[in-house]
């Protein structure tokens, strides 16, 4: 973490200490800076993080609860790992509920979200057809924030964000394991941009279609180079 933080303090959005802790290791474990099956101790990451034992303390916590770490009484606490099952549950579950809530935002958009989704549609125009994979996996993570947030529902927000988050570590680990599976990203492009334009216009139907089969390729492609 570039800025050092300090017990007590808040950033200017206003989030807390332990917050902030929770959202580095979150985002570490995402990315697989902290890799499955990594050990983390305590002293360890409050020197990283350059925070107290409390805030690591909770933001463990929460990473249990959420899924990306394990407690286990001998070994201590560690990065969860993935299996084959953990990608079709989190894939099921994503199949339904996104392709809702791309829906949704068809139908609930108003102009300003409209303009947001035309700037996105901007960004994703000016990508080449053979895309670095780091700066278009970012923006994909930019655009289904912004899907989410267009359904204008808190709850299918949360739910979404949560299981979005733990397809990106699947998605993070099986391209460094399998780089060939980087090859289909311009087919990330061209979906999204469908999608987006759908939404644009208000077409529901056609905006769910298009985020089913989005979540749904990604499982199928991993599944054929395992």
């Amino acid at each position: 973490m570039d800025a050092r933080m300090r017990e007590g303090d808040a950033d200017e959005a206003g989030t807390t200490l332990a917050e902030r802790t929770y959202l580095q290791l979150r985002e570490d474990i995402i990315t697989v800076k902290l890799a499955p099956g990594t050990l983390l101790r305590e002293s360890e990451l409050m020197r990283r993080l350059d925070v107290g034992r409390t805030p690591v303390r909770e933001a463990l916590l929460r990473l249990q609860r959420d899924g990306f770490v394990d407690v286990n009484g001998r070994r201590g606490t560690s990065v969860s790992t993935i299996d084959i099952s953990d990608l079709s549950a989190i894939y099921e579950a994503r199949a339904t509920i996104e392709s809702w809530a791309t829906r949704l935002a068809a139908e609930r958009l108003r102009e300003p979200e409209r303009r947001e989704a035309r700037k996105l549609l901007e960004e994703l125009a000016a990508f080449s057809d053979r895309p670095e994979p780091e700066p278009l996996l970012a923006l994909d993570r930019r655009i289904h924030r912004f899907i989410y947030r267009a359904a204008k529902n808190p709850y299918l927000f949360d739910t979404l964000d949560h299981y979005h988050n733990l397809s990106l570590r699947i998605l993070h680990v099986a391209t460094r394991r399998f780089p060939e599976l980087m090859s289909g990203l311009d087919k990330v492009l061209h979906e999204q941009t469908q999608m987006l334009e759908a939404v644009c216009r208000g077409d529901g139907e056609t905006a769910e279609r298009i985020a089913l089969h989005h979540v749904l390729s990604f499982e199928e492609d991993v599944r054929r180079v395992i």
